[in-house]
């Protein structure tokens, strides 16, 4: 039954994502070992969309390490648990609340001795901010304790770059990478501490070759010129390149195309949607505290209160007309939003 759940929601969340981004680039997903244990890597730009991206694009059902806080709500854990979801406290949770990650990174090393995936969060908080952070050692102390419980386990640890055009706005795009697997025994040293140094290193710089990875210093003026000369910000390293040869030989992508109709579809599909829009526009979104939460609640009350709302007017029609009309209507919208999103 939980692997019935789990592809269920896999192919469900997957169709979501489908009519959500305009396109989703997956790149070099062969590179994912099927039958070794496998720690993903990733950058975290995007709250929970970037994990629900890993899940259904990198071809192993995977568990997640998850801030404790959305664990709150008893329905809310059990729901997020099914999901093979685990619970990781951070300072900013109390300091007494660290020690409940000791059982949660020992049931990461049982996991990865069992050739489970486990994706990993390593900049310990998320921001719209093209730039990889200095990530925290906690994916080490994972990486390490299950090499010396384990030692004969042959953990490939694979860095993940996610990019976006624009992460907060729909309809977004977005790419995925999947970096060369690193054998994670590769980096034992004699010292644990420089272990640990040289692989927050090494991930460090594997993540910033996948995604764009701008100098927080120069941060502002940088992320202009970039914005100005209208790069392709799914293509990292060609956005790499163009800041490391200073803003030359970088080509810009052409203007969009079709940007009325795309705003006349995108007015016909709200009008469609009226009440889930209007719940989303003046309910949720004023208590967005975060901008990185932006999408990842647009993107709930898309896969929620949208299918709802289209099953009671397919009913309401039905019940007046026909069952034909019903379901003819919410094709209608369905095709809509495609032309609305894809265009």
């Amino acid at each position: 039954m939980k692997q019935i759940w789990l592809h269920s929601v896999r192919l469900y969340i997957r169709l979501g994502l489908f009519f959500y981004f305009k396109e989703i680039k997956v790149i070099n997903a062969g590179n994912i070992p099927k039958d070794k244990p496998v720690l993903f890597l990733s950058n975290h730009q995007n709250a929970l969309l970037d994990a629900l991206l890993i899940a259904v694009r990198c071809g192993r059902f995977s568990y997640f390490l998850t801030r404790a806080s959305v664990f709150k709500n008893p329905i809310v854990s059990k729901l997020l648990k099914s999901l093979r979801m685990l619970p990781v406290y951070r300072i900013r949770d109390g300091w007494s609340s660290i020690t409940n990650n000791h059982p949660i990174f020992n049931s990461c090393t049982g996991l990865l001795y069992q050739n489970e995936a486990i994706v990993i969060f390593p900049e310990g908080n998320h921001s719209l901010n093209r730039t990889v952070r200095t990530l925290s050692k906690g994916f080490t102390r994972i990486v390490f304790d299950t090499l010396e419980k384990y030692p004969d386990t042959d953990l490939q640890l694979v860095p993940v770059g996610l990019n976006f055009v624009k992460a907060e706005k729909f309809a977004d795009s977005a790419a995925m990478y999947f970096g060369n697997p690193i054998n994670a025994k590769d980096y034992i040293l004699e010292d644990r501490n420089e272990s640990i140094v040289k692989l927050k290193q090494g991930i460090h710089k594997s993540i910033g070759q996948l995604t764009t990875d701008i100098n927080d210093s120069t941060y502002d003026d940088t992320l202009q010129k970039l914005v100005d000369l209208n790069v392709n910000f799914l293509n990292p390293e060609a956005v790499n390149n163009c800041i490391a040869n200073g803003f030359k030989d970088c080509d810009g992508q052409k203007r969009k195309r079709f940007l009325r109709l795309k705003s006349i579809l995108k007015g016909l599909l709200i009008l469609n949607l009226v009440l889930p829009y209007a719940i989303w526009k003046f309910l949720l979104q004023p208590k967005i505290k975060e901008a990185e939460f932006t999408s990842t609640f647009r993107f709930a009350v898309a896969i929620t209160l949208v299918p709802l709302y289209l099953l009671i007017i397919c009913l309401v029609l039905a019940s007046v007309f026909t069952l034909t009309i019903g379901l003819g209507y919410v094709l209608f919208v369905l095709i809509l939003a495609l032309l609305a999103v894809k265009i």
